[in-house]
This record gives structure tokens, C-alpha cells and sequence, in this order.
């Protein structure tokens, strides 16, 4: 039943300059669960709200998220592949920060 509750994620409402506490939390939980949703192939409604090149960057530090942490999984943190996967992940992070101003909850 969980696995039904659409994921709400508005970018133009995370730029705003007086967030609160209860908004960037409800932020990261919604990138949680996307995280948990891609990691484990499952189907989750979500309802990403912004300009095209901010989704863009989300989705592509989302996949990237993806990626060093199933290296990481099946090749441990000392692999070449691992230490690529990272070094793409934060490259991701700084694109998308750089492009929305919005810092990404994960480090």
C-alpha cells in the first residue's frame, strides 16, 4: 500500500529562499524513496514540478545516485569502477547545484 503513495517533488518550490525545516525534510524523504524505488525496480507514481533543464539535472543526479551505490554494492568501495561512479555522482551533484541552486540532500 505504500508503494502507492505518489512521490511529490517540487524543484521550484525548493529554490525558494525561506524553506522550511518540514519542507526539506519531506525533500529528502522524496528522494529517499525514489532512491529506494529505482534501486529495487519498482513502479512509484511520482510528480516531479520544475523548468525542463532543472528535472533534466535531477533525474540525471538521481541515475547517478543509482549507479555508484550499486557499484558500490557488488564491487566494494575500493574497485575502479566504485571510485568512477563517485567521481560521476559528484559531478552530477555540482551540475545540479549549480543549475538550481538547490543543494542535494546526499553527501
Amino acid at each position: 500500500m505504500d508503494k502507492l503513495t505518489p512521490v511529490v517533488i517540487d524543484l521550484n518550490k525548493a529554490k525558494e529562499k525561506d524553506l522550511d525545516e518540514s519542507f526539506l525534510a519531506m525533500f529528502g524523504w522524496g528522494i529517499k524513496r525514489l532512491l529506494k524505488a529505482v534501486l529495487g525496480d519498482v513502479a512509484m507514481p511520482v510528480n516531479l514540478k520544475g523548468n525542463p533543464s532543472d528535472v533534466e539535472a535531477f533525474l540525471g543526479t538521481l541515475g547517478a545516485e543509482k549507479t555508484y551505490i550499486q557499484d558500490f554494492k557488488s564491487m566494494g568501495l575500493n574497485n575502479p569502477r566504485t571510485y568512477k561512479s563517485k567521481s560521476e555522482l559528484k559531478t552530477a551533484i555540482g551540475k545540479f547545484e549549480r543549475k538550481t541552486g538547490i543543494k542535494w540532500p546526499f553527501k
